[in-house]
């Protein structure tokens, strides 16, 4: 299918053949829902978002979300108002969790088909939203249950309503839309203001004499923008900053959401420091493939089309530039935070692709992507059949499974997609991913859930507590919690471990037939571990079970000094 796409002739995709569309839809909810609903929430991220959508619709805590005991300040709520409208509807965390980054993902490919559309027709179209599905980034994160595939959805809505109006326009209502959609992307993710950028290049190309802006002039309707942005965010804020006056905790989470988790972790980031070429480097070459490689052969086109003072061409390249850009001058760096750039960076190839899907360079370096994703994937999976490196048992121990084999058989199918296509490399290309994301959906996930999602040890602690105990853990994530299917409980996530454990003692010798769930670093004191239940391993964490009987009298509990211990 990719290969025909680049057909200069005899081509199937035509505007009146609704059938390309058609495929177009199955192959998206191919990549983005073959095993759906296999697997679990997995640390660290998804536990955690579906821990508190799951508790707002328990306890109705809409305003200010919890995670557990502790007001949960760190991200805005949008993305756990879809979470927890996601529980309310399936009633289930396993169908729930996912849903908020399918639907985003499959709302972006919408907007970039349709503003592809209007820019360039039916067939680049076509061309374009299939890129954009088949990046490895893109599709990662509409399979992912983190905020990113959101934040994108919304930052796309609001770049395109832009670009509507700046190169299509006027168009006013679209405009507006643009300021509502990137002041939802701020309280799903305080970057969601990133489409503003577009006012630099836009500026330069109207002062710079380009050509296909929009004729718009001097217009009090340009402030609905503005209004619509602002006018989103202070519905939402101002009951919090009314409400803070009389609720300390709602205080508290208006100063770590609104100042501590935006401007400070912006500014001066104490998590995931790397240094200024970080995405350039080990994000993009590889997460953005296909784009990242497509782009390398339509750089020398795009200058030419710069030169010419192609509007469509700056306003596109130069936001995904300055996203890049804003987001390198940030201390902290995670690979996620580029998505929204990657949408816009198909827009910007989208008439590009039929000269380029016509490249035998192209189709060569495509897979070339093919058969050495295979070689590296198959040579692990060999070194680590053949010789059990270290590498092979930390990853065993981290996903509860030996994944050798079913790796080298996907290496293999891989390989003989490769030679089957080898006049093709776009097809061969396409034929990857679906084979990756079929048999990670399918096998690898599932194969892996048990001991990623934490439901493994949870089944084996809840097997081993008598009738009637409860339980508490110290110094265990938000998937443990989640899979506790019952009464459990934690004395915070944020707390220092020393803190929970003094804690967790307290509170297990107030009453018999209470149990303490610990890892076995933090268990060195206190406790007699001749009364110890093992429980195995789980996260590459060894855990143990306690009974109150265990807790040594008038002990004064200490963790090790090196956390590695």
């Amino acid at each position: 299918m990719f290969a025909r796409l680049g057909a200069p002739r005899r081509s199937w995709l035509h505007p009146h053949r609704p059938l390309d569309l058609w495929l177009l839809v199955g192959l998206a909810l191919w990549l983005l829902l073959i095993g759906y609903g296999l697997r679990d929430p997995w640390p660290a991220d998804e536990p955690r978002f579906a821990l508190i959508g799951r508790d707002i619709i328990e306890t109705g805590r809409w305003l200010v979300p919890h995670r557990g005991p502790e007001v949960y300040a760190e991200k805005p709520p949008i993305f756990l108002w879809l979470q927890a409208a996601a529980y309310a509807l399936t009633g289930s965390t396993r169908w729930a969790f996912l849903l908020p980054s399918l639907f985003a993902a499959l709302g972006t490919l919408a907007l970039v088909f349709a503003f592809a559309k209007r820019l360039y027709g039916h067939r680049i179209a076509v061309l374009t939203t299939v890129a954009l599905l088949v990046t490895v980034q893109f599709t990662l994160q509409g399979r992912t249950a983190q905020i990113d595939a959101t934040l994108a959805f919304f930052t796309t809505l609001g770049l395109v309503g832009l670009l509507r109006h700046l190169l299509l326009g006027p168009a006013w209502g679209w405009y507006a839309l643009a300021g509502a959609a990137m002041g939802l992307g701020v309280i799903t993710k305080g970057t969601g203001f990133l489409p503003w950028l577009i006012f630099i290049p836009y500026l330069i190309a109207r002062y710079g004499g380009y050509r296909g802006l929009a004729p718009i002039g001097a217009d009090w309707r340009w402030s609905w923008g503005p209004l619509a942005f602002f006018g989103v965010i202070v519905a939402w804020g101002l009951p919090i900053l009314w409400l803070a006056q009389h609720d300390p905790e709602i205080a508290k989470y208006r100063d770590d959401l609104f100042f501590r988790q935006t401007v400070t972790r912006l500014t001066q980031s104490w998590h995931h420091i790397k240094p200024f070429w970080y995405y350039v480097t080990n994000v993009v070459p590889a997460l953005w493939l296909p784009l990242s490689l497509l782009a390398v052969f339509a750089f020398a086109n795009w200058r030419r089309r710069l030169r010419r003072r192609d509007a469509r061409t700056l306003l596109l390249l130069g936001w995904v530039a300055l996203v890049v850009v804003f987001f390198s001058l940030s201390p902290g760096k995670r690979g996620v935070y580029i998505l929204p750039a990657v949408p816009t960076l198909a827009l910007a190839l989208g008439p590009l692709l039929p000269g380029l899907l016509r490249s035998r360079r192209v189709h060569l370096a495509l897979l070339t992507v093919c058969v050495a994703l295979a070689l590296i994937v198959g040579g692990a999976a060999l070194a680590a059949l053949i010789g059990e490196p270290s590498f092979a048992r930390r990853i065993e121990e981290q996903n509860g499974v030996a994944p050798w084999p079913w790796l080298l058989g996907v290496a293999l199918m891989i390989l003989v997609a490769a030679f089957a296509l080898r006049r093709r490399g776009a097809l061969a290309f396409l034929a990857t991913m679906g084979l990756v994301w079929s048999s990670l959906g399918l096998f690898g996930f599932p194969s892996m859930d048990q001991a990623r999602s934490g439901r493994a040890l949870m089944d084996r602690v809840l097997a081993s507590l008598p009738v009637g105990s409860e339980l508490a853990m110290v110094s265990a994530s938000e998937h443990f919690l989640l899979q506790a299917r019952g009464e459990a409980r934690v004395f915070g996530f944020k707390l220092a471990k020393e803190e929970q454990k003094i804690r967790a003692l307290a509170w297990a010798q107030e009453e018999p037939g209470r149990w303490l769930m610990i890892q076995s670093r933090h268990a060195r004191s206190c406790l007699d571990h001749n009364l110890a239940l093992d429980m195995g391993w789980s996260n590459r964490r060894h855990w143990l079970l306690f009974p109150s009987a265990a807790i040594a009298a008038n002990c004064t509990p200490s963790l090790p000094e090196d956390p590695r211990q």
